[in-house]
């Protein structure tokens, strides 16, 4: 399945490079849905909420109402994860609240699930320089997402892997990294940043794994027609 992505910031739709230096500023939500609407799913970040800078709640609402999306940013708690799916979320992304330093953050895990079931979860696993990412991807843990992403099974239906070594740099992922990681798992993965070419995508696809698409898709270097036709066969 291939998911375009909505980031917003400021109450804009917008795109980062690796997170922090913002590249463009989008269409409203409003356009960008018709942009999107041939897509069963859409991605929404709040990025406001996920550096603790505010929230995007009435724009998520709005989104949510008018197509099916999973929702990330600021999931602190199990009350917000309570209050996106509230809002519409169909699913929501877990990142930073699921570690700890040394590893996961089991008992906050076991209490999300508790109150919203495992399928509803998606667990945000990112990656710069080899180690796993958190905190709007400006702290570094002690381990790999590879030695991590089995132990989180029990506590999610998928995975939304970035690659933020390349993300918002249209300069092509790292195909050997998501393999590795589908190897390493049989829950579902999205993979995101940096996937750049159709290439990308089919070789990502033939692998069983989403593909998660934002700056390809913003700047014109993928087209959302082939994509929308290539979506329908997988």
């Amino acid at each position: 399945m291939i998911i375009p992505c909505i980031d917003l910031q400021n109450r804009q739709v917008v795109q980062l490079v690796q997170g922090q230096e913002l590249a463009l500023v989008g269409d409203s939500p409003q356009e960008m849905l018709r942009k999107f609407a041939d897509f069963p799913e859409i991605q929404v970040i709040d990025l406001d909420a996920a550096i603790g800078r505010g929230a995007n709640d009435d724009l998520v609402e709005f989104l949510c109402a008018r197509a099916r999306c999973r929702v990330g940013g600021g999931v602190r708690t199990v009350e917000r994860a309570q209050a996106l799916l509230q809002q519409g979320a169909y699913r929501i992304i877990v990142g930073t609240s699921a570690f700890s330093y040394n590893g996961l953050n089991a008992l906050f895990l076991h209490s999300l699930v508790d109150a919203i079931g495992r399928e509803r979860v998606v667990i945000a696993l990112d990656s710069k320089g080899g180690k796993v990412v958190v905190k709007g991807w400006r702290e570094s843990l002690k381990f790999s997402a590879e030695e991590v992403i089995r132990e989180l099974e029990p506590y999610c239906g998928g995975f939304l892997c970035t690659y933020v070594d390349k993300e918002g740099m249209l300069q092509g992922t790292d195909i050997d990294w998501f393999a590795r990681l589908r190897a390493a798992t049989t829950r579902e993965i999205t993979a995101a940043g940096g996937i750049t070419t159709m290439d990308d995508v089919r070789q990502l696809s033939a692998m069983g794994i989403h593909c998660a698409l934002g700056m390809a898709i913003y700047t014109g270097r993928l087209s959302l027609a082939e994509l929308a036709q290539l979506n329908r066969t997988l």
